[in-house]
């Protein structure tokens, strides 16, 4: 049994060192960039290591995606049961996820919808799943705490969360040369909240974002 178990374990372990290396590389360089061979060549193994455990690229790119999709769900739930007011809870995970995604630097989703448009449905999908639920509760208990106005149509303002936080990945409507990632999304987290805020909340906004300002 002393030897049999490594043997279990070790294909497990190098397909989790292969997502993870992936992961990186996509990040940082692009989904489209990255080869096998560039991967390989990070790991000091043989392509046919990485092929024993994905049957090809698309397959290696939509194991990391989803990997990366439920760290990141993990990472929101888990800010979202810190019970911040709702407002530092969205800059929260604002935070959170640019720093997950290493600031969106190589456009993962644009790049994502391009060249893997199925993969990019079937996540699309999943995050509105998750986002939808995770919207609809901040914007319910701001306006149960007077931070969000009372006549806010609550499952119109969620959907149109949703479709401003994946329509400004964009690159056709915003070119990263003009529009940094970064910038992007905290200019349409501010969009978002001052359409919404009530004079209690719009302090608290105010009050963060002059924190933000001199970080």
């Amino acid at each position: 049994m002393f030897f049999k178990f490594p043997l279990i374990i070790l294909p497990l372990f190098m397909k989790e060192k292969i997502l993870n290396k992936a992961i990186d590389l996509f990040l940082t360089l692009g989904f489209k960039s990255v080869t096998m061979d560039d991967i390989a060549h990070e790991m000091r193994i043989s392509k046919k290591t990485i092929y024993a455990h994905f049957k090809n690229k698309t397959d290696l790119v939509k194991e990391t995606t989803f990997q990366v999709f439920e760290s990141i769900s993990y990472g929101i739930d888990c800010i979202c049961a810190s019970n911040k007011n709702p407002i530092e809870e969205l800059y929260e995970i604002k935070r959170f996820v640019m720093l997950h995604l290493k600031n969106d630097k190589s456009s993962p989703q644009y790049q994502l919808q391009k060249y893997y448009p199925e993969i990019h449905q079937s996540l699309m999908r999943k995050q509105f799943e998750v986002m939808q639920d995770c919207v609809i509760n901040n914007l319910n208990r701001g306006i149960s705490l007077d931070l969000y106005r009372s006549n806010l149509d609550v499952e119109f303002v969620s959907r149109i969360y949703f479709l401003g936080v994946t329509g400004i990945k964009d690159e056709l409507l915003f070119p990263p040369d003009k529009f940094p990632k970064i910038d992007l999304m905290e200019n349409y987290l501010d969009y978002h909240l001052r359409g919404i805020v009530t004079s209690k909340g719009l302090d608290i906004l105010n009050t963060i974002k002059n924190k933000t300002d001199h970080e």
